[in-house]
Formats: C-alpha cells, structure tokens, sequence
C-alpha cells in the first residue's frame, strides 16, 4: 500500500474510532435513561440492566457505523484540505480519481465488515436483549420460535399466531383456547386476520366454537367481530423474532415456508432485500464525504462540512425508511424499495464528485 493511502487510512480510522466511541456513547446514555426506571421497578439489578444493553450494544454499532464513517471521512479530508495537504499532492501531479481509491478501498471493507456484524452477532445479541427485556422486566411468558409461530399465555387463555406484521400491525391464523377452573376446554376461536384498532382487535373470517357439555359442542361462523385479547402490538413488537434477529440465509428460508403456507411475505421480502442493501451506504457515504471535504466553500468551514454531511445521513434515512414503507405497503417492489436510497445518494455523491475542484 503506497504511503499515501496508509495515511489517509489511518487518519480515517483514528476519527471513526473517536466519533463511533462518541455516537454510541450517546445513543446508549439516552437508551439507559428511558430504560432504567423499568428495570428499578420489577427489582431487577443493575448487573441485569448492563447485560442488557451489552447486548444491545452491537446493533447500535451497526446502526450508527454509516454516520461514523461520513463524518470521519468529511473531518479527516477536511483537516487535510484546510491544511493544503491535498492542494501539494494534487501539485505533485496525482489526480483526484488516484485519492478516491483509499475511499473506495475502505468502503467496501467497512460494508463487509459491517454486513458480516449484521449477519453474525447482531441477530444473536438482539434476540437476547430482547428475551431479557420480555420475560424479566415485562414479565411476560412467551415461546419464541424460528418460523415466527407464536404461543402467548394469558388468564386462563393460551394464544396461537402463525405470524405477525409488526408494521401492519397485523396477525395471520390466529387461534385463541379458553379453559375454566379445571383446565377443560370451554371455547376455540379461529380468525384467518386480525388488525388493531381503535385499541382493539379486529377480527376476520371468525370460526367459534363454544362446548355445552363434555360431548356437544356450538359452531358459528363471522365475517368480522372485535376482540378483547391478552397481548398488544407492544407485546408482540418483542415476542416476535423479528428481521434484524434473523441473518440472510435463515431469512430467506422463512418466506419460502411462509409463502408455501399460503400468508403473504411482502413485508420479509423487503427486509431481505434491505439486509444487502445497507452495508453498500458505507462506499456511498464515502463517496458523499469526500465530495463535501474537496468542496472550495467548506476549505474553512469544515463544521459547517460535517453539519452537511449530518443533514445528508438524515435526508439518507429519511428516503430509506420512506421507501421501505412503500415496499411494506407493496407500492414498490422489494428489490426497488430496499435499493432506492443507495441508488439516489449514489448518483448524488457521483455528480458531486464532478463538480469538486
């Protein structure tokens, strides 16, 4: 590697380490303080609570590691451009396309670190972080499965659902068995949907069947009738294995069982997708980093750099969460919903990159 890049290198990682320190700092003393008072309440000890966010801590990294990576990029450039280091190496005959490789070279390599973070601890840390908080600080017994079949006890209730939507805010196959005092069946209710609203379920295409005697039994049928049940979405949003817990593989060989069981997988072809599509924002914030640094206006305003770069990331996730709904609402398809931001963002770090002195 010639020296050149080994500095740019270097300088890089020294301010990703101090900015990502600084970012998750943040993020988890603003996650701890929410947090807290819960963990207080139920009894539990901070050693309880420490474990908790320990485990929490790699998705956060994985969360906030496209910012760290624009900033430091767009401060250590910038520190390199007011100084007229940049300005002695362009008179030394090298051409910017020559220092963009470092960029690119370290873009690609935090991708792949990044998605293999994604991939590996991440659905593993989550998953515990949330078994902690449902089962010891929420106080609810839950069965958590790879195929998103849930069990949910209740008062005298046991609750099946073959799967749940967190965004829709929706159950498919939902199966809920009543008993009385002796634990004897009393009553079975089948729903193909159910939806929340108004702080209520609503059911759809409702069999129920009531038993009169040990050997009798009532059967009707309904279109729609609501439903007081003994979960929440709130409830459901941490006994559901969600995407993030899951890697690519395991994910896809989800949808494969869901669509073969006849439910829609809109929703988890869309995160699959995403799961691909975000490790590729590293190269591209790279790219958008090095436009904002080589910039003649910012030379002696580089806070005024990074405050750009910040509104650039947020405007990112702005676009990215926007075209992930449309994907989840199937008014695009997944593929053009998870791709869509890095696409734009690319094509804007690409036409800015022309336009740098």
């Amino acid at each position: 590697m010639p020296i050149i890049y080994r500095y740019i290198t270097v300088e890089i990682l020294r301010t990703f380490a101090v900015v990502l320190a600084v970012v998750v700092g943040i993020y988890l003393t603003v996650d701890f303080f929410e947090k807290i008072d819960d963990f207080l309440n139920v009894g539990l000890s901070f050693s309880r609570a420490a474990i908790f966010f320990l485990h929490k801590l790699p998705f956060i990294i994985a969360q906030v590691m496209p910012v760290g990576i624009l900033i430091s990029v767009i401060v250590t450039l910038g520190l390199m451009n007011k100084r007229n280091e940049l300005t002695a190496l362009k008179s030394s005959g090298m051409s910017p396309i020559y220092l963009l490789k470092p960029l690119i070279g370290l873009g690609l390599v935090s991708g792949l670190l990044l998605f293999c973070l994604s991939e590996a601890i991440v659905p593993m840390t989550v998953g515990k972080a949330n078994e902690v908080w449902l089962q010891e600080v929420r106080k609810k017994t839950v069965t958590r499965t790879r195929e998103k079949n849930i069990w949910l006890k209740g008062n005298r209730r046991i609750n099946h659902i073959a799967v749940y939507h967190p965004e829709g805010r929706a159950l498919f196959g939902l199966t809920v068995y009543e008993f009385d005092d002796s634990f004897r069946i009393i009553r079975r209710l089948d729903a193909n949907k159910a939806l929340f609203e108004n702080n209520r379920w609503l059911l759809k295409d409702v069999m129920l069947q009531r038993w009169t005697t040990d050997e009798n039994f009532e059967v009707s049928w309904h279109d729609q009738m609501e439903q007081t049940l003994d979960f929440s979405p709130d409830d459901l949003s941490y006994t559901v294995k969600r995407s993030e817990e899951m890697g690519y593989l395991e994910l896809r060989e989800y949808i494969e069982k869901v669509e073969t069981e006849g439910y829609d997988a809109a929703i988890y072809r869309v995160d699959l997708h995403a799961k691909a599509a975000f490790p590729v924002v590293c190269l591209v914030v790279c790219l958008i980093g090095s436009g904002l640094a080589l910039k003649r206006g910012f030379k002696e305003h580089l806070p005024a750099a990074v405050i750009c770069g910040i509104a650039t990331a947020f405007l990112y996730w702005v676009l990215h969460s926007f075209s992930l709904s449309l994907g989840y609402a199937q008014m695009l398809p997944p593929l053009a919903a998870a791709w869509l931001a890095n696409f734009v963002f690319l094509c804007a770090a690409v036409i800015n990159l022309l336009h740098t002195d």
